[in-house]
């Protein structure tokens, strides 16, 4: 079991979840070796989620742009709208085997929070979220998804009242309740096994873009692109193609209103190193070790850390880690929506910023794989408040 990559990651956590952890660590060891598990897990994908998804190439788009092809691994396809059923498939089929009899999650956008209150229903567990009171309010549809699914959703109003402090929730619960409750982590932080466990279930993702790149285009993307906030969509991306030195990986962090402003999610690029939900990480904190609140108009990346296997990777130079302000991520949004007829996450939509950006700048040879991890049914709303409120003033 990896427990740290480079000098990050680990499990600092208090004495009483060490021995979950261990449970856990050892559990799911066994279900890796099981055939069995893996058929089920594999199986569950193939005909409830409705894998393999496709590559799409995004022709209008790169056409307008005028340089490299854009092509787009479509986990928005999957059922509930985004990655992040591939991974609570794995961890509740992971509980169940422990004989676990309920599931907690935290959740920031809500994706995750709706994947868990789905496979709960699936497997008829009861299920609890926790999801910043800011979260709540934003990206109320997917609250009202993971009523509607059985799931008991509460809103954390402690400090910044985003994801932060929702998994600091989730953990205070796992604490008090880990005899029969499993805790369905959504990205790649916290402490191990959960990076490697996430990264697993995730890579599904890059295993299948690879082939398809390879089966449609006879040669690897160039370029691998993904959105980082804790990075579970990004890991699986990159998976695929992590022993292709010929493909370049980059992740994109969400840039707020600049990095020199402050208000910003972009742990590796504007963070330092220090602990945060179990796990040795680069974190927004200031010189006494305060976590700092972030800021991004997509919730789903506003987390003030970042998966370990992110910080090794930059430190390696095997990935790059670019930043894509909320406005580049408005116009992408848009871009897609326009050029395409597809919506996607804002989320998905810092991915797909930085793929424009680089584009025109390639020839017309080079394929830039964008993972759109994610549909944009749920940023409605917070699209059209951002645009009231950044529309520009009317001229005199």
């Amino acid at each position: 079991m990896k427990t740290h990559y480079g000098e990050y990651g680990g499990q600092y956590v208090a004495e009483t979840l060490m021995a979950p952890l261990k449970e856990l660590e050892t559990a799911y060891e066994a279900a890796k070796a099981d055939p069995s598990f893996r058929r089920a897990f594999e199986d569950l994908l193939r005909d409830y989620v409705g894998r393999e998804s496709p590559l799409t190439c995004a022709r209008r788009l790169s056409e307008h742009l005028g340089g490299a092809t854009i092509l787009l691994k479509r986990e928005d396809l999957n059922h509930t709208g985004a990655h992040k059923v591939n991974n609570t498939i794995g961890q509740a089929l992971l509980a169940k085997r422990m004989g676990k009899r309920r599931l907690i999650a935290e959740t920031g956008a809500g994706m995750h929070g709706v994947a868990t209150a789905t496979v709960a229903a699936l497997l008829g567990m009861p299920c609890e979220v926790y999801m910043g009171a800011l979260d709540v309010e934003r990206q109320a549809p997917n609250v009202e998804r993971m009523k509607m699914l059985g799931a008991k959703v509460n809103a954390v109003t402690e400090g910044s009242a985003t994801l932060k402090d929702a998994m600091n929730e989730a953990l205070r619960d796992w604490v008090a309740n880990c005899d029969d409750t499993f805790y369905v982590i959504g990205t790649v932080a916290g402490p191990a096994p959960y990076p490697e466990m996430v990264r697993d279930f995730q890579s599904v993702i890059g295993r299948e873009a690879r082939r398809q790149c390879l089966e449609k285009y006879g040669r690897l993307p160039d370029e691998a692109i993904a959105c980082v906030g804790g990075g579970s969509n990004a890991i699986g991306l990159f998976a695929g193609f992590i022993d292709d030195p010929e493909v370049k990986l980059v992740g994109v962090e969400a840039g707020g209103r600049g990095l020199a402003t402050g208000e910003h999610a972009a742990s590796i690029n504007g963070g330092r190193l220090g602990v945060l939900h179990g796990a040795k990480t680069m974190l927004l904190q200031t010189d006494d070790g305060n976590i700092i609140d972030t800021y991004s108009v997509s919730a789903g990346l506003d987390y003030p850390g970042v998966g370990p296997e992110h910080c090794h990777l930059h430190d390696t130079g095997r990935a790059e880690y670019a930043v894509i302000n909320d406005d580049e991520a408005i116009a992408a949004f848009d871009a897609l929506c326009r050029f395409e007829g597809i919506i996607p996450a804002l989320e998905s939509s810092h991915a797909l910023a930085e793929a424009i950006k680089r584009a025109p700048k390639l020839g017309k040879d080079r394929l830039l794989l964008v993972n759109l991890s994610g549909r944009g049914d749920k940023d409605m709303e917070n699209v059209m408040r951002y645009k009231a409120a950044h529309a520009p003033a009317a001229r005199v």
